[in-house]
């Protein structure tokens, strides 16, 4: 989960062994024994930087996450003799814990109700309910690919954050296989999906506070922090408020962190005040309302495949937050997507394609998605821009309307 070591390191050369001996078929308690001493004092560092190394040599994410529990479970009892880690409240991984905390503690109730399960209604309602109030841990999850991943790759810290991506969406994929059986009353197969469920959380719950967190705070600086904890609100809590004692007693140099993250962004507020466009001129205040008030959101990625911009509307339909800027756009997509990205964008680079479009149902609403080249007066290409709406009112229009209310 961070930068693979540049030099020869027998250790990390021996850690990826385990794990190529385990995708080959071999059981954890053969690996165990062939690795007790090795693995006995084994940190999630190099547990990071082994997962990392083995994907930067070619080593497959979608493999990798297949047997992601199974390596856990072979590294599971050093990393559970881990002292509990202690930030004061406000603190990102502070607050990643207390969800956790909460997490446990709904899916005690849930559980309790899956087991009595039937079609006695008030039970069906109790379980409807605390599944409901369980399915917020996608904002927990969310607010790691968006706010946290991004400055975990600038330390070099891409491929496992992938195979975590990809780990929290067979979690939503366990959601909606819930919803239909609960729709259908196949409470056998409800009750072996929960059970699954709930073994999947609590497993990531273990690799989050075991593995990503103890690596996060050692690769990112407090300044890093102090971003991650200010671009946090874009995407939302679940269950909790995080506090502000961390805030209020962060140090100078920290407190100067801060300062110059405010300094930066006034810098960038000095520059040319107005643009000179083909039609007209527009300060650059007015084209930030203008882009902020469009009922769309709007991204862009420049020719380099960066982010370099997305609308902050007030009814966003897709989760962002400042920390997208700066990142490669395969890397705000889950693994299971990142081909279509990439198809999307090559069809543009060679000007096979004017555009790429799609519509999906979420939550009853019916989202249209499109995306645009675009390319200079010379022909070349200079990136490509996001366009998504939510047409469910627009479908639904019929007939005319010629007056104002």
């Amino acid at each position: 989960m961070s930068e693979s070591p540049k030099n020869n390191n027998p250790r990390q050369d021996k850690l990826k062994e385990i794990i190529k001996k385990l995708h080959d078929g071999a059981e954890v308690k053969e690996v165990k024994k062939e690795f007790s001493k090795l693995i006995k004092n084994v940190s999630p560092e190099e547990i990071s930087d082994m997962e990392n190394a083995l994907i930067n040599e070619g080593f497959p994410v979608e493999e990798i996450q297949r047997l992601c529990d199974v390596h856990v479970e072979v590294f599971k009892d050093s990393l559970s003799k881990q002292k509990k880690m202690h930030k004061m409240t406000g603190h990102p991984v502070h607050t990643y814990i207390e969800e956790n905390k909460a997490a446990k503690n709904i899916l005690k109730k849930f559980n309790k109700l899956t087991r009595k399960l039937s079609s006695d209604k008030q039970i069906a309602e109790d379980f409807v309910k605390e599944l409901n109030r369980l399915k917020e841990i996608d904002i927990h999850y969310t607010r790691k690919e968006n706010q946290l991943f991004p400055f975990l790759e600038k330390r070099g810290f891409s491929g496992p954050s992938k195979v975590m991506w990809g780990k929290h969406d067979e979690v939503r994929n366990l959601f909606k296989q819930i919803d239909a059986s609960f729709i259908n009353k196949n409470w056998g197969e409800l009750k072996n999906t929960t059970k699954k469920l709930s073994s999947d959380i609590k497993g990531m719950i273990f690799k989050e506070e075991k593995i990503l967190f103890p690596t996060a705070m050692r690769k990112l600086t407090e300044k890093d922090w102090i971003k991650i904890r200010d671009g946090e609100q874009e995407i939302g809590y679940a269950w909790i408020k995080p506090g502000n004692l961390w805030d209020s007693s962060l140090s100078q140099s920290q407190l100067d962190g801060r300062e110059e993250i405010k300094a930066d962004k006034a810098k960038d507020k000095e520059k040319d005040s107005t643009f000179h466009l083909d039609e007209g001129n527009i300060p650059i205040e007015i084209i930030n309302l203008i882009l902020k008030n469009i009922p769309l959101d709007i991204s862009y990625v420049d020719e380099n495949d960066t982010v370099r911009y997305y609308s902050s509307t007030e009814d966003r339909i897709f989760p962002r937050s400042p920390g997208v800027i700066g990142r490669t756009v395969q890397n705000c997509h889950p693994p299971k997507s990142m081909h279509v990205v990439n198809e999307i964008i090559e069809s543009f680079k060679k000007k096979e394609k004017k555009s790429a479009e799609f519509w999906i149902n979420k939550q009853g609403r019916f989202l249209y998605i499109r995306y645009f080249p675009l390319y200079n007066k010379a022909g070349n290409y200079k990136g490509v821009i996001e366009v998504s709406q939510d047409a469910t009112d627009v479908r639904a229009l019929k007939g005319e309307k010629r007056l104002l209310d």
